[in-house]
């Protein structure tokens, strides 16, 4: 009879209990409905508002039921999660804050490092650095797909992150006190740039030393020019170095223009140095490639479904010794380059493995400013090669001398210039022997 009593005791607790746990759990959820319940709907206007088929995007988001999608979630989990945050988060956040948190987790399911989404101000500041002139530090990085670094690939000659101490092969840590490891490397780039005269705070990790530096720099407008040139003499004969940063809006006209004022002169070989580019415009890249390849394909796209789009050469084509040199930061629109040539047979390719980045990515503007970049299609060489995580094995493989720490490559140093030189010059010589 007790442990019979105990047990009646037990339960009638246990459901006392039950009751009281849900009516705390109503208590909290009613007092919040009140505050957040206006966020919520005001959030959801400003959803519907971007979507509101003003936009090829808007358009296709209606199209897929998206909308609807993320109406659900906001009703529900969502909406209940923004509720405990109104009411109890120690800080303030508004509703800009929760609309772009929701569009970064949608392109976050992704699981794709180069698709990401911009802001109003981030994607004008993307804009503005393919034009080939900009307000910022002056220099160019690179994202590490695997370990998301972002690293100093080359810092601009007399550019303001030059002047300040910035290195080739410094690590960004922080700007402006914001651990920045992990983000993409649009939104970083854009917290660099500012109006001319402002000071940003840049701290890199330099592994030479091991150290951690904090390099104060002060913007300024810094005009790209993505093509130098050099006209070198040797062993008789004359060569026409073309270095090509990265594939912005200028890029094609500047190489061209390069390329016959070095025929004028009276070049008989070209290299082409594509070291440490890090890529960028696909037009850029292809327009190069027209006068320097056959009648065929230059590079394709294809896509989830199986559709390809074709990228074509003409006929006219110049015929003149070439190497390309390439290395572990040369990628994309760099590979791209590198591949054609290599396919056809119309230029050596010296150096290092390239970068290995044989996909797409496609700008998406939203309508209101904002727009998103997303991963459409894997690309090929005309040989219907795919070097995505691969990247381009030279057909001369040569290695940089190890440098002591804080030591800079010199032209004596370069090897793999020197090897692409005495490339060239043999394919002169190959030709004065036909």
């Amino acid at each position: 009879m007790k442990e019979r009593g105990r047990f009646i005791l037990g339960m009638v607790m246990g459901i006392v209990c039950t009751v009281l746990i849900f009516t705390g759990v109503y208590a909290v959820t009613a007092k919040t409905d009140k505050g957040a319940e206006g966020n919520v709907q005001q959030g959801q206007m400003d959803l519907d508002k971007e979507d509101d088929g003003s936009s090829e995007a808007g358009n296709l988001l209606m199209k897929n039921d998206l909308d609807t999608n993320v109406s659900d979630l906001v009703d529900t989990k969502a909406a209940y999660i923004m509720r405990l945050i109104d009411s109890y988060f120690l800080y303030d956040v508004t509703q800009e804050d929760y609309q772009t948190a929701l569009y970064r987790a949608l392109m976050n399911a992704c699981n794709d490092p180069y698709s990401c989404y911009y802001t109003q101000e981030e994607y004008a500041s993307m804009q503005e650095s393919t034009s080939g002139i900009y307000c910022g530090i002056g220099c160019i990085v690179q994202q590490n797909v695997k370990s998301m670094l972002i690293s100093i690939v080359r810092p601009f000659k007399g550019s303001p992150a030059e002047k300040a101490g910035i290195r080739a092969g410094d690590i960004v840590y922080m700007v402006d006190g914001e651990d920045v490891t992990g983000q993409d490397i649009n939104l970083v780039v854009s917290k660099m740039k500012g109006e001319a005269g402002t000071k940003v705070m840049i701290t890199v990790y330099r592994e030479s030393t091991g150290q951690y530096l904090d390099m104060e720099v002060t913007r300024d407008f810094v005009e790209v020019d993505t093509v130098t040139s050099e006209r070198i003499e040797e062993d008789g004969h004359k060569l026409g170095l073309i270095t090509v940063t990265e594939f912005d809006e200028p890029t094609a006209k500047q190489f061209m223009d390069t390329f016959e004022d070095m025929k004028k002169w009276g070049a008989q070989g070209i290299i082409i140095d594509l070291r440490d580019n890090p890529g960028g415009l696909l037009d850029a890249v292809t327009e190069m490639l027209d006068p320097l390849l056959p009648a065929g394909l230059t590079v394709y796209m294809q896509d989830k479904y199986g559709g390809r789009e074709d990228y074509k050469s003409d006929a006219a084509c110049y015929d003149i010794p070439m190497a390309v040199i390439v290395n572990g930061s040369s990628a994309s629109a760099s590979e791209i380059f590198a591949g054609a040539v290599q396919d056809y047979g119309v230029a050596t390719i010296v150096g290092t493995q390239s970068f290995g980045k044989g996909i797409v990515q496609s700008v998406v503007p939203l309508g209101d400013g904002s727009a998103i970049k997303l991963t459409i299609a894997d690309y090929y060489t005309p040989k219907g090669r795919n070097i995505h995580g691969v990247g381009i094995t030279p057909d001369i493989v040569v290695e940089l001398p190890v440098l002591e720490a804080n030591e800079i490559l010199t032209r004596e140093k370069d090897t793999q210039f020197h090897a692409a030189v005495e490339e060239v010059l043999r394919q002169i010589r190959e030709e004065g022997t036909k």
